[in-house]
């Protein structure tokens, strides 16, 4: 049967329509950055001015150079870094391994136990803040990073990195286990010289949700943190909040430069993310 001219013409146009519409949603979506951007580039007086100008009359670099010298904000740029670096290693190791055994390795009451880690992350974390600060501080952590690198690995976070490996794992041929087994593999050879590769896509959806999560936490640090050269970004932002209000020019300029590495690493594992992200979840 022959494809009609209008046939041949109502496609292109039914694709410039998504197209049209998905890029005005993104137009929405990338004006609050925009608006930082301008803002952090803006002198205090031009912020609120009515109407408000995209695009500043005089663009004020110095406000970038003065965040530096009104906080420490190297010392928490690197703290944040750091801990990001920790905690996304340790939840994708751990994630990984468990998520394999999950997945591939059939032992008894293996769904009970997963559902039983699954229901963790149905307690909000407002409901184990306190028994937490309690228990680490018996422990001495109190104004540490540990809390800040062991509850994300073995908490919630974890729970959900197992989750997603596992799903992951699940959609892997057990063909290439059996025939890697009969070649004289043991289980973590498998896991190490098998299943990571596959598990790429996997690993790079991990890795920015567990990123993004991380970087972004404010809670944990109010909590566990008191010394001010302890602190991580989020929580080094709000000393630009006091009693008389908010700079909001240096503030937008903190964030402007907090933003980076998030897109960094958005951008180096996005087709990774994407695929994992595709593919997560499809076999049971």
């Amino acid at each position: 049967m022959k494809a009609t001219p209008d046939a041949g013409i109502r496609k292109p146009l039914a694709l410039l329509g998504v197209y049209s519409i998905l890029s005005f949603i993104s137009l929405i979506m990338l004006v609050p950055f925009l608006w930082m951007l301008s803002t952090s580039f803006k002198e205090p007086q031009d912020i609120f001015t009515y109407p408000p100008k995209l695009i500043p009359t005089a663009f004020r670099l110095q406000n970038y150079v003065d965040v530096f010298q009104l906080i420490p904000f190297q010392r928490f740029y690197f703290n944040s870094v750091y801990i990001a670096f920790i905690v996304v290693l340790g939840t994708v190791f751990f994630a990984s391994l468990a998520g394999y055994a999950f997945a591939k390795i059939p032992f008894k009451g293996r769904n009970i136990v997963f559902l039983v880690l699954l229901s963790a992350m149905m307690i909000p974390h407002e409901v184990t803040a306190i028994p937490l600060f309690l228990f680490m501080r018996e422990l001495n952590w109190i104004d540490t990073h540990l809390p800040l690198i062991l509850l994300p690995i073995f908490g919630a976070g974890g729970v959900f990195g197992i989750f997603v490996m596992r799903q992951f794992f699940i959609t892997v041929p057990t063909e290439l286990e059996e025939a890697a087994m009969i070649d004289g593999c043991n289980r973590f050879r498998i896991y190490a010289q098998i299943m990571l590769p596959i598990a790429k896509p996997g690993l790079a959806t991990l890795t920015i949700f567990t990123f993004v999560t991380v970087w972004n936490e404010f809670f944990d640090p109010l909590i566990f943190i008191n010394s001010r050269d302890l602190m991580t970004l989020p929580l080094g932002l709000s000393l630009f909040t006091d009693e008389v209000g908010t700079s909001w020019h240096y503030l937008m300029s903190a964030t402007v430069m907090a933003t980076v590495p998030l897109l960094i690493v958005f951008f180096l594992a996005q087709r990774r993310f994407i695929e994992g992200v595709a593919m997560t979840g499809l076999k049971e």
